[in-house]
């Protein structure tokens, strides 16, 4: 995969993201997170999962949960193609296959870009995004992983 490295103008710190497409939207995570980016996979489906939950697959000897982050966001549920992606991030200490419609590029942005999201009140509406980036194509949510998978909920996601 082919991914370009984007640098902005820095007034000081710096956040190395990696932006992504679900649903026509855009979105970002940190780049620390990310273990690595694989093409798309069917996974194993798992009786009683969590709806999210679309499988597991075998990485390199350990299995892992593939979550559909479309339906963890609230939205309707991906279709894998083959332009999807598995970005594979190390969440809490677990290990798990993040299905994306596509990857787009890995960016280092100037922090002071990261604008909070407007209150909106909605209960628990804005707790997985740490912000918003504005930038000339548009904007992009950046979602917090690990609140997004909390601890306490990672048991019924692993293997």
């Amino acid at each position: 995969m082919n991914i370009a490295h984007k640098q902005t103008h820095s007034s000081g710190d710096t956040l190395e993201i990696l932006s992504f497409h679900l649903n026509g939207q855009e979105f970002c995570v940190r780049t620390t997170a990310i273990r690595e980016i694989r093409g798309w996979d069917a996974a194993t489906p798992i009786p009683h999962s969590p709806a999210e939950v679309m499988g597991v697959m075998n990485l390199r000897g350990t299995v892992i949960p593939i979550i559909d982050l479309s339906l963890k966001l609230g939205m309707k549920s991906t279709v894998p193609s083959e332009r999807s992606a598995i970005v594979v991030a190390e969440i809490n200490d677990t290990a798990m296959g993040l299905i994306v419609d596509s990857v787009s590029d890995i960016l280092t942005i100037d922090a002071a870009l990261l604008q909070p999201v407007p209150n909106m009140n909605v209960p628990g509406g804005t707790v997985y995004s740490d912000g918003i980036i504005a930038q000339e194509s548009g904007m992009i949510c950046f979602l917090n992983l690990e609140r997004m998978f909390e601890a306490a909920g990672l048991e019924s996601l692993a293997a």
